[in-house]
């Protein structure tokens, strides 16, 4: 099952999406140009193998629902998070907040 629905925040909307899958679930909460995801996420991979996407996103381990992602302390971050301002050990409610306070100094995007 596919769950997305939209998120407020007192800086914008982001979305959160659960993919029920068997023996796993992925959770992840997006916004325009970023993202933070459960422990599936590969952070090494988008800083190196995909550096020159630039690709925001922060990772929190052992957390199975769109809740338990926001409360969670990120354990790794890429290298444009970092760039930003996020930090490993932000909640990842804290990280979206940034991210989209972020985008709205930077101007209107859309997603994709």
């Amino acid at each position: 099952m596919i769950r997305v629905e939209p998120l407020t925040f007192e800086e914008g909307t982001a979305l959160a999406i659960q993919v029920t899958l068997p023996k796993t679930t992925l959770v992840a909460v997006a916004a325009a140009t970023g993202y933070v995801m459960c422990g599936a996420l590969d952070v090494g991979l988008l800083n190196t193998r995909l550096k020159d996407r630039a690709i925001i996103a922060g990772r929190a381990v052992g957390v199975k629902t769109v809740e338990e992602l926001l409360a969670a302390p990120l354990d790794q971050v890429t290298e444009a998070a970092a760039a930003i301002g996020w930090l490993p050990g932000m909640t990842g409610r804290a990280a979206i907040a940034a991210l989209l306070a972020h985008e709205k100094n930077a101007g209107p995007r859309t997603f994709g």
